[in-house]
């Protein structure tokens, strides 16, 4: 009886990008099954190709090179995108293989594969982004549709999201506690950037609140603040320039401890928007890993979880005077705070995360095998006025059809 003996993902975000979600449960995914993970393409290519290349055992990256100018999964691409992968699959022999999609712009690439399953892992509102393509709504209403398993990244989202779909399961970002324990040492960087050191690391994109960022920076020029990251969606002349703002760049993950671990104060300076209400950010739990405060604007689903060992508030004012008073406690007051901070990242785990998912995908294909119906509200995709959506019908669906 065939098994799954794949994982096919879809996702907006490069593999190569900053250590999130994805590469976390993916990596640990992979000692399972073999994970093929499909980038959104490149544009401006001299010529339609996939670059295929293996960041981590058991993964695949396939990142698609298109001569479109068009950015993301947009209609213009769409043909070749579809022979490319339609092409790879053939040739690498994948089969049996469940799809899993981190947006649902990616879902006309579906069509022609078959899958015994798809699962939707929902970790951004990705409709309330600013540029959001027109269509994404459709294709997520479509994506439910369709799906044998959502998953959520946070209460917030899952909150949104479970009434449409009724296998929905929140999974909230989580930490590799050891990882964060384990490495050490101050980072190089870090060697002309006197003390004290106020600290983010992150994707800084629109969500980030600079104009916060600038006032506080300039109201203290004798605090350094040190920012690690990719942009993304903004461009570098944006980023405020007080001298005593100290933007590094993206950083490897390896070397994410010794960062962390080299400032005094962490920062979640989040801006208040559409775009951030669903969010519940992974550096949450890896600033506590390391045993470091963090001031956070008002944020639901770093409030309600953790408000009560992390500072807020979501003014210049209120930042400085938070920071001024976890710099100004006495040694052992900061250090029973980082052992309770360290005793509630200890509490969760990537491998744990991934395990619950794995079980959950494992019980689904099984009820695939076995012909049986996984709790799907409709068997088949609605069209798409501006573009037909291919028929993209599961293994789980077509055992309830056949049932």
């Amino acid at each position: 009886m065939p098994v799954l003996q794949s994982l096919v993902v879809f996702s907006h975000r490069r593999w190569s990008g900053f250590y999130q979600r994805p590469q976390h449960l993916l990596t640990r995914l992979a000692r399972r099954w073999p994970v093929v993970y499909v980038e959104e393409p490149v544009p401006g290519s001299d010529a339609d190709r996939l670059e295929v290349f293996e960041p981590a055992a058991g993964v695949q990256v396939w990142r698609p090179h298109v001569t479109g100018a068009a950015e993301g999964f947009h209609d213009e691409h769409l043909p070749v995108l579809k022979q490319l992968v339609a092409d790879a699959v053939r040739e690498r022999g994948i089969r049996d293989a469940w799809l899993w999609f981190y947006t649902p712009m990616a879902l006309p690439l579906a069509g022609e594969l078959r899958p015994r399953g798809i699962v939707y892992d929902c970790m951004d509102e990705l409709s309330h982004l600013r540029d959001a393509p027109g269509q994404l709504v459709q294709r997520e209403n479509a994506l439910f549709k369709v799906a044998d398993l959502v998953f959520t990244g946070g209460p917030s989202i899952h909150k949104a999201k479970r009434s449409r779909h009724p296998d929905v399961h929140c999974f909230p970002g989580s930490v590799d506690a050891a990882h964060f324990e384990r490495i050490g040492g101050e980072h190089p960087l870090h060697a002309d950037i006197p003390r004290p050191r106020i600290g983010y690391s992150g994707v800084i994109d629109r969500r980030i609140n600079l104009v916060l960022l600038d006032a506080i920076a300039k109201a203290r020029p004798e605090w350094n603040f040190v920012m690690v990251g990719p942009l993304a969606g903004i461009d570098a002349a944006a980023l405020p320039r007080p001298d005593n703002i100290h933007w590094l760049g993206p950083q490897s993950w390896d070397d994410l401890p010794k960062f962390i671990k080299g400032w005094d104060v962490c920062l979640m300076p989040f801006a208040l928007n559409e775009a951030t209400r669903s969010i519940s950010p992974n550096k949450t739990l890896e600033y506590m890993a390391c045993g470091r405060p963090a001031v956070s604007t008002s944020i639901r689903d770093i409030v309600e979880p953790y408000g009560h060992v992390l500072r807020i508030a979501d003014t210049p004012e209120g930042f400085i005077a938070d920071i001024e008073m976890l710099l100004a406690r006495p040694r052992e007051e900061q250090e029973r705070h980082a052992r309770e901070l360290k005793a509630i990242a200890a509490r969760t785990s990537w491998d744990g995360t991934a395990g619950a998912i794995a079980e959950l995908i494992a019980q689904a294909d099984e009820l695939v095998g076995a012909g049986a119906q996984i709790a799907t509200p409709q068997s088949r995709p609605i069209d798409m006025p501006a573009m037909p959506l291919p028929r993209v019908d599961s293994g789980a669906q077509r055992a309830a059809a056949a049932g």
